[in-house]
């Protein structure tokens, strides 16, 4: 642990809510200075900055849930030059001892911050990985949104009288959806059976509709994103355009921030755990680390498992040599995150550097 001029610097957590952040601030020597609120605004961030070094020389912060309720804070502290550690988990000893409220959480994530432990570097959220995340979340509900329509055309259907259903039986789902949107129901007999599903019907398929045009237009923005931010990750053999997004995102606007591609390979849960044992030496799979990415990998991984030879080759070797064909794709997706993330950094020092030279 760093050692400090008693003096001068201390350290500060945060417990992060809605419309109220709870701060703490520690000493050179781990004692609580004080705590307070500060509500989740611009001006509450400043007060609460000011606050903070009000006892001395600011040396990080701890906060907790930086990727939500914590993300302005992350941002506004960031911008003014203050180093942020994501506090990931609470003491659960001191949770036991103490017991639970807001002020003990802040001192716990200002403690944690001082030891730095069970703290992160967390991502930044100012640049085109956060558009693309917040996309992404935005495509994600609308796909589902419109699976549901589709649901509900279906079983609508299954249970219209037999004159509006027996229509629509052989229609494939494209026209079944633009027969019923081009549907001119009398509004005004909303009373009658038939005239209510027909409405009902209508109503349904322009939903699917409108949600089918959002999806595209999500999709065009997304990969338009993807080229500017890693374009040699998408000429990779059977990278897609998802599987790209899903592991920039995992990097983040700041994938420096991660010391090297092992660490990656670990944040995506395709890093080597041991399992040996008396006379057995192996490792497992890892079930940890960020598992929407480890889905991204393995997609990619099954992939070239049909298309380049290379992998296939290397895959026969492993299971030659004695690993089940789950431990030898574990490894071919270690492999694959190595060069996924030495192409992420490749591209982030070049869009760093012509920023600078602008």
């Amino acid at each position: 642990m760093a050692v400090y001029p008693e003096e001068t610097h201390v350290i500060g957590g945060v417990d992060t809510h809605k419309d109220l952040h709870v701060a703490a601030v520690v000493d050179h020597r781990d004692r609580v200075l004080g705590t307070e609120s500060f509500p989740t605004t611009r001006h509450g961030y400043r007060l609460m900055l000011a606050w903070m070094r009000s006892f001395g020389d600011l040396r990080r912060v701890g906060v907790e849930c930086s990727g939500s309720y914590g993300a302005g804070l992350l941002r506004y502290l960031q911008a003014a030059g203050v180093e942020v550690l994501e506090v990931t988990a609470p003491d659960k000893l001191d949770r036991r001892r103490r017991g639970k409220n807001d002020d003990y959480d802040a001192e716990s994530a200002a403690h944690a911050a001082f030891a730095e432990r069970h703290t992160v570097t967390p991502r930044s959220r100012d640049g085109m990985v956060e558009s693309l995340r917040v996309l992404r979340v935005c495509r994600k509900t609308a796909v589902q949104a419109r699976r549901i329509a589709l649901q509900m055309i279906q079983m609508t259907i299954v249970c219209a009288p037999d004159r509006i259903r027996e229509p629509l039986r052989s229609m494939t789902r494209m026209q079944l959806i633009r027969t019923l949107a081009a549907w001119r129901p009398d509004l005004t007999a909303y009373r009658q059976v038939e005239e209510a599903y027909r409405i009902s019907l209508k109503s349904l398929a322009r939903r699917y509709l409108e949600l089918h045009d959002e999806v595209a237009d999500l999709d065009d923005m997304i990969e338009a994103i993807v080229k500017d931010l890693a374009p040699e990750l998408l000429a990779q053999t059977a990278i897609g355009l998802n599987s790209a997004a899903q592991l920039l995102l995992t990097a983040g606007d700041n994938p420096d921030r991660l010391k090297s591609e092992a660490s990656f390979a670990a944040l995506c849960g395709v890093s080597p755990v041991p399992a040996s044992s008396g006379k057995t030496v192996r490792h497992r799979l890892n079930r940890g680390g960020d598992r929407a990415a480890n889905s991204a990998l393995h997609i990619i991984a099954i992939g070239r498992l049909r298309l380049d030879a290379r992998s296939q080759a290397y895959v026969a070797r492993r299971i030659a040599a004695g690993n089940s064909k789950l431990e030898a794709i574990r490894c071919l997706k270690r492999y694959i995150a190595r060069d996924v993330f030495g192409i992420i950094m490749r591209r982030h020092r070049e869009i760093n550097q012509s920023q600078i030279a602008a």
